[in-house]
């Protein structure tokens, strides 16, 4: 592959909903240009894109591909994303380093929640874009109801560049309204067909209209001489579509190739390089600095996607945002504040690494082997080290407990989460100190599975999901007193201890000790003991097994021994005291609530409602946003476990969530007597 300057790079995210073509038109532009012989099949798992096993099991693209395409002088680097809304993630890693979007419409389902879901991070992203309606050639294809299918999930105008010629099976090509050509099947031009030639007239005109609007100076030409060349055209339409004007429509069927090189065109003209955009904000050593995309800056690289390979080790993607490199050179991770070599640089196509010497600002490539780089990451220059702030991803929504097959995977297990999450930010997992499990967290559970099996069908490990534990917590609710003698006697020294003990509620603190004894009926050298077997009850729980919280625990009286005392003694009494005072002093569980933020279309709203009053919500208000209503409400974590999959349900998948812990509160008593008795059952069980 040749040297591409700033200049001939466009960056661009091909998004939308699931199984709209994107990934089988990603290989229609490389047998258009000549790097396939033949186009690939999603049934048969031979598309550029989607080289993973699971991809090509599941029929399904589940992480983003990058599939650079060479063009009539350019570089386009397309960023081909996963549709499913599980995968997230990806779609806001590719559109971070992308210039712009194209956004394919299905010719017959239009605009779905996919498309709306990608449209939307467009618009935080501020990019622009194309539309592109795909598969235009199928019965009930039909360009005007996906045009305004899409129409309906925004309020940028939308315009049209090429009008359809025929329709559904009857589409014979496409009339081009900025080279006022016809092409026909192959991609063959001929001459506009003469029942198009007054539409086509009218369409061209405004065209030339929308043009003038992205320039002052083309405005007033067109004022004074009533039209613009075509040069012109193109450049105040790019213009426009830069400053968020509107959104060009095209179309296509790649069955055909029809529209194939003119998609192409269009991102080319319409598209800004690297260098036609804003400089961006940075971290430099001595505040904050801007970078532009050229050569002659500041060398400085964003890593936006990590993988790891089983065979050749870890592969790390990366921006080059200023500056140029060479391969085989010292770079310095102003995250990880070390050195790395970014040896065997190169530029990836599907599983294809096509090695580069030289890669300049704007373009994107790949390294192997990095290890200590990771997602979302600046390498830099170490003598000017700058640090590029990292993408926000959503929480995870959706959480599962792992636990390993065999006692060989156990000692794999944490090491094969940390790479799977690594490779996809939108996933995470941790040790959760109460219940004792491990938690894999992520965006629902398709989104779960794929990574299990990926744990298992790339490195080997297997792992066993299951829902996880509510991590409840224990308390008390007024004071209580308790005893307990600790009496062994088996030949030799004995053991013995016995302890008095006050426990009362402690709101603002986790645990207070005091020692409250008088006249020396306990010698102060035993009260570490004591504290340690009250600490060891509180961290397993008296009434269900949960750690206990919020608690004053003060010695009261006790005796001892001269001969067989001994800490272990007082110890054990200590424990046993602090059981009975518990259970007597009004214990109760403590749940964790969410702050949750449901975003639904407006027609849903009651829905929503409806289905959180039955989750023992408490509404804590309502508003629109960007069109779209919102509820704010803090609900039980114990009730939001299902809550991915609900929703998308009961909204068509239109529905939206985020939630983050906000604090405990009573369990209510119905609720606790059944959670004690399920441990009381375990533990019956257990014991049998």
């Amino acid at each position: 592959m040749k040297e591409y300057t700033t200049d001939k790079i466009r960056n661009i995210s091909m998004v939308s909903h699931s199984g709209v073509g994107k990934t089988v038109l990603a290989d229609a532009f490389l047998f258009s240009t000549g790097v396939i012989n033949r186009m690939g099949s999603i049934n048969e798992g031979t598309t550029v894109s989607d080289f993973d096993d699971e991809e090509q099991r599941r029929q399904l693209s589940l992480s983003t591909s990058v599939i650079p395409v060479e063009f009539e002088g350019y570089k386009l680097n397309l960023l081909d994303t996963p549709g499913y809304p599980d995968f997230v993630g990806e779609v806001i890693s590719a559109l971070s380093v992308s210039e712009g979007a194209l956004v394919v419409v299905d010719a017959i389902a239009g605009a779905e929640v996919g498309t709306e879901i990608a449209w939307n991070y467009c618009e935080e992203y501020n990019l622009p874009r194309l539309v592109l309606i795909n598969r235009m050639k199928r019965e009930n294809s039909n360009f005007n109801s996906a045009l305004a299918s899409i129409e309906k999930i925004t309020d940028k105008r939308l315009l049209k560049i090429q009008l359809p010629w025929g329709e559904k099976d009857d589409f014979k090509g496409i009339v081009d309204l900025l080279e006022m050509k016809a092409y026909a099947e192959g991609g063959d031009a001929v001459e506009i067909p003469a029942e198009l030639a007054d539409e086509a007239e009218e369409a061209h005109m405004e065209l030339i209209e929308a043009a003038a609007e992205g320039d002052d100076a083309l405005m007033e030409k067109y004022f004074e001489e009533g039209g613009l060349t075509s040069a012109e055209i193109i450049s105040g339409l790019k213009s426009a579509v830069i400053k968020g004007l509107f959104v060009p429509v095209m179309m296509s069927d790649v069955e055909t190739q029809v529209g194939i090189k003119q998609v192409m065109k269009a991102m080319i003209n319409l598209i800004p390089s690297p260098a036609e955009m804003a400089p961006i904000k940075v971290e430099g050593a001595k505040g904050e600095e801007e970078l532009t995309a050229s050569d002659a800056g500041v060398m400085a690289a964003y890593v936006w996607k990590t993988t790891a390979d089983p065979f050749v080790g870890k592969i790390t993607f990366f921006k080059l945002m200023s500056g140029a490199v060479q391969s085989d050179i010292k770079v310095w991770n102003a995250n990880q504040g070390v050195e790395e070599r970014m040896a065997n640089l190169s530029v990836i196509r599907g599983k294809d690494q096509i090695n580069v010497s030289t890669l300049h600002a704007g373009d994107l490539a790949s390294v192997l082997k990095l290890n200590e780089t990771s997602t979302g990451d600046t390498i830099c220059d170490k003598g000017h080290p700058v640090k590029i702030t990292p993408v926000e991803f959503p929480n995870a929504l959706h959480r599962v407990a792992v636990s390993p097959r065999t006692q060989q995977d156990a000692s794999k297990m944490g090491q094969t989460l940390t790479r799977i999450c690594d490779e996809d930010m939108t996933l995470s997992w941790f040790n959760d100190m109460i219940t004792k499990e491990t938690i894999l967290q992520g965006m629902g559970g398709q989104h779960i599975d794929v990574a299990i099996r990926k744990a298992e069908g790339k490195f080997q490990v297997g792992l066993d999901i299951k829902s996880p534990k509510i991590p409840y917590q224990e308390t008390i609710t007024r004071k209580a007193e308790g005893q307990h003698r600790h009496k062994k006697q088996s030949g030799g020294s004995g053991q013995f201890g016995e302890v008095f003990l006050r426990v009362e509620p402690l709101p603002d603190e986790h645990f207070e000790f005091a020692n409250e004894v008088f006249g020396g009926a306990v010698s102060g050298n035993y009260m570490p003991a004591i504290e340690k077997g009250v600490k060891s009850v509180m961290e397993t729980g008296v009434i269900a097994g949960y750690p206990v919280q919020n608690v004053k625990v003060a010695v009261i009286d006790g005796k001892e021994h001269p001969v067989d005392s001994k800490p272990v003694a007082f110890e054990i009494a200590g424990r046993e005291a602090f059981k009975k005072a518990v259970r007597v002093a009004g214990p109760v569980l403590l749940e964790p609530i969410m702050d949750v933020k449901v975003t639904v279309p407006e027609e849903n709203m009651g829905d929503v409602l409806g289905d959180l009053n039955t989750r023992r919500a408490r509404v804590q208000g309502m508003d629109t946003e960007k069109g779209r209503s919102v509820v704010n409400a803090k609900v039980p974590l114990a009730e939001m476990m299902s809550y991915t999959s609900d929703l998308r349900s009961f909204t068509g998948g239109r529905g939206i969530f985020a939630m983050e812990e906000s604090h405990y509160e009573r369990v209510p008593a119905h609720l606790q007597d059944d959670i004690v008795a399920k441990k009381v059952k375990e533990d019956e069980e257990d014991n049998s």
